[in-house]
């Protein structure tokens, strides 16, 4: 497994989830630009951070996503049906 570099995109992603705020590789995607969230996740693990995670809606996330940027999904789109997983820093 290639390790993370910890700078730019990838430092902006940890440091949301070091901040106590949740997010999703949809979140994680659009907002930093990170596309292999699992993979900052486990950089993160291995560094000691408790990483947490849940399943919420996509609805749920673009909720999240549109408080930021614009995310509209196709109208026959299922999104109260699509789960992601979302991960966080437990304290």
């Amino acid at each position: 497994m290639a390790v993370l570099n910890s700078s730019g995109l990838n430092l902006a992603a940890k440091e949301h989830m070091i901040g106590g705020n949740p997010l999703t590789r949809l979140e994680a995607i659009i907002l930093f630009g990170v596309s292999n969230l699992p993979e900052l996740v486990y950089e993160m693990k291995r560094d000691g951070h408790i990483i947490k995670s849940k399943k919420i809606a996509f609805a749920a996330a673009m909720v999240r996503v549109n408080k930021h940027a614009v995310l509209q999904p196709p109208s026959n789109l299922p999104i109260r049906e699509i789960m992601l997983t979302e991960y966080w820093v437990s304290r």
